[in-house]
């Protein structure tokens, strides 16, 4: 978590506003730290995403007039905060990532519904976490501590928010709990960011992997997790939790967790991923038209299933009407985006979904000068495309033996198939 006070940066690197925007461009929340800031930079900063075809291409930091917009989207929000001079915009993105999944720890989720909803808790979290601009608390465990979570059951008059004594201590992440039944879970969830030649042959791919933690043991217990190959990692981040010394060493992660849910790590995988799918496209345009075929199957799974399939082919400007049929699954299309989808829910084993079709140019207009890149979306249970499975978790200084469960979720990210 963020820790520090305002003495150790200069005025040019603090924060000095965030916004809470829905897509459609309604602010639900804005707090100043440091002078007022006019509501139309919004304005400013929605021109800029609406410039981009797919929400994951708008870059994490845009550029307008005299500021930059480092933002943040969770669900159907943006969190975006102006800011001006030299601050670093890894701490402005981090701090955002964090506080967004303080709201889901607190609400159960993030939403427009969900800020409205709870807008006046928001506000103290603000508070609690920003100390004149600069990030300084944002472990959900202490917050809880400090500002009340929504309830239906209302705290008595005499109830008073003390500051918590976790806060003087080396694991201020961690306070003595009890349970009746002890118990921890990980759930290793990667996604797929490739590139692939209309052959099928992977020209780049890396792995995001992300690992997720829920953590119901009494006292206070040290846990060392071993993977079964930690050497494929090539870039990692961690909760503060886990001492960094000891897997720099041997890549052994030892932690005293939290209490409660929260993201263990994050880790990069740069190597050659055969993904669980394929996807065969073959696009073609002629005077007056074109011809698109497209062939879908799982592949490298086992005898894992390929769900949530959405198969996307951004339309040519030029194209005018189509005529798409798929063998299984559904269609849509937009008018305003000409982004034509297909849908999938589950990938069989016994049979090939195609999807075929003409399209039909403006007259007289020309052919594209390229065929368009074809966007593949999936989603696989059980598995980790990487092969990364924990090998061994032990428990030491509590006497107890934990239960433990490890899933493991594969999908796509930026996937994208050459035609």
């Amino acid at each position: 978590a963020f820790s520090g006070c305002p003495c150790q940066f200069g005025t040019g690197l603090m924060i000095r506003s965030i916004f809470i925007v829905t897509v459609t461009g309604e602010i639900l929340i804005e707090k100043h730290w440091r002078g007022f800031l006019n509501r139309s930079i919004i304005d400013q900063f929605l021109n800029e995403v609406n410039k981009f075809t797919f929400p994951d291409d708008v870059p994490p930091v845009l550029s307008v007039n005299k500021f930059y917009l480092v933002h943040y989207r969770e669900e159907d929000l943006f969190f975006v905060c102006p800011v001006q001079g030299d601050v670093p915009p890894l701490l402005v993105s981090d701090f955002l990532y964090r506080f967004a999944a303080i709201c889901k720890n607190y609400f159960g989720g993030v939403s427009g519904e969900q800020v409205k909803q709870n807008f006046v808790t928001i506000y103290q979290l603000l508070d609690e976490v920003m100390d004149s601009g600069i990030p300084f608390n944002t472990e959900p465990n202490i917050l809880r501590a400090m500002v009340r979570a929504p309830s239906l059951i209302p705290w008595g008059q005499d109830k008073q928010i003390e500051i918590p004594e976790e806060l003087g201590t080396s694991i201020p992440w961690r306070h003595s709990v009890k349970y009746t039944t002890n118990e921890i879970f990980f759930d290793i969830m990667e996604e797929i960011d490739a590139i692939i030649d209309l052959n099928g042959m992977v020209i780049s791919s890396s792995i995001f992997g992300t690992v997720e933690s829920e953590c119901k043991l009494s006292g206070m217990p040290d846990l060392t997790l071993r993977w079964n190959n930690p050497r494929m990692i090539d870039d990692a981040s961690f909760h503060p939790c886990v001492r960094y010394n000891r897997y720099e060493m041997d890549r052994v992660i030892s932690f005293v967790p939290p209490d409660g849910k929260f993201t263990l790590m994050k880790y990069r995988i740069y190597q050659t991923i055969q993904p669980p799918m394929y996807c065969k496209p073959s696009i073609s345009f002629g005077e007056t038209g074109g011809r698109v075929s497209i062939m879908i199957g799982p592949k490298n799974c086992g005898d894992k299933v390929v769900e949530d399939v959405v198969v996307t082919i951004p339309m040519p400007s030029c194209v005018t009407t189509y005529n798409l049929e798929p063998s299984i699954g559904t269609t849509q299309y937009d008018d305003k985006t000409k982004l034509f989808q297909w849908n999938v829910s589950r990938l069989p084993k016994d049979k090939v979904p195609m999807l075929e079709g003409t399209l039909t140019l403006s007259p007289g207009a020309p052919p594209p000068d390229a065929n368009p890149t074809v966007r593949v979306d999936f989603h696989v249970k059980m598995f980790a495309a990487s092969g990364l499975k924990v090998d061994s978790l032990a428990l030491h200084n509590e006497s107890y033996k934990p239960f433990k469960g490890v899933k493991s979720f594969t999908r796509a990210g930026k996937f994208q198939i050459r035609t």
